[in-house]
Formats: structure tokens, sequence, C-alpha cells
């Protein structure tokens, strides 16, 4: 893990992709949430890695998924992590179930923190980070 120097505290981190999440991260850019599933075994999977975390197989595919899911968990963050996040709070970091079925951190965007729920359906928006960078995250889904 990299040490923040301390003039760059208010910078907030980007991710950086490897060899196993660069197609993740280009299809955000295109607006699309990619998931990983075996071809051996038929799991499905998020975040991407070489071999399937069920069966160790290397046979696996992106395939888009539909970007619509529920709040399974969520904290609503008052106290910010870091200077990079103090004009942020309060904001809500959301554990989403997928409707594919994997799970995902991320967090709450074009509504109030304090109006989200558990089972809320939700909808993934594209975010642009700066630096080229697209961030998932999850609004009220229109259902």
């Amino acid at each position: 893990m990299r040490r923040i120097d301390p003039s760059e505290a208010h910078i907030k981190p980007l991710p950086t992709p490897d060899a196993d999440s660069q197609a993740y991260w280009n299809a955000l850019k295109e607006g699309q949430l990619l998931l990983q599933h075996c071809r051996s075994c038929g799991h499905v999977q998020l975040y991407q890695q070489a071999v399937c975390r069920r069966c160790l197989s290397s046979q696996l595919v992106h395939r888009p998924a539909s970007g619509r899911g529920t709040v399974h968990s969520f904290s609503v963050v008052h106290r910010a992590p870091g200077p990079a996040f103090k004009q942020d709070t309060p904001y809500a970091v959301l554990l989403v179930e997928l409707e594919e079925g994997p799970r995902m951190i991320s967090s709450l965007v074009d509504a109030d923190p304090m109006s989200i729920d558990f089972d809320t359906s939700v909808e993934l928006v594209c975010e642009p980070a700066g630096s080229g960078a697209v961030l998932p995250r999850f609004r009220r889904a229109n259902r």
C-alpha cells in the first residue's frame, strides 16, 4: 500500500487498473458494468480476478450487468475518513446486491443519504472522477 504524502491528503484516491480489472474500468467509461461469468461452473463474480472464486477455473468471460440491484446494507458517514472526503459528508456507503447475484460496495448519488433504507431499488450511475477514471455509483431506481 502506498503511503499518502500529507501534501496530497486532499486528493481522493483513484483506481489503478491491472491486467485483471482493465476491461471492467474501461467498460465503466462506456457506461456499462461488467461481471465475470465462469464458463466452467456458471458462477458470477465481481471484482475481476484471473480465476473463478468458486471452482478456480480460468475460463472467465465478461458480460454486461443490468446495473440494477437492491440495497442489502448501508452506512451513513458523518465523519470524513480524511481531508479529501470532508466536503462530501454526510454520504451513504452502500452494499448493493446486484440482480445477477454479486454484491458490491459503492455510494449513493442524487439523494439525501439519510433517506436510504434496506431493500431500496437502485441503478448504476457511471460517474467521472477525474484523470479519466469513472466510478460506479448508485441512485434510487425509477421503477
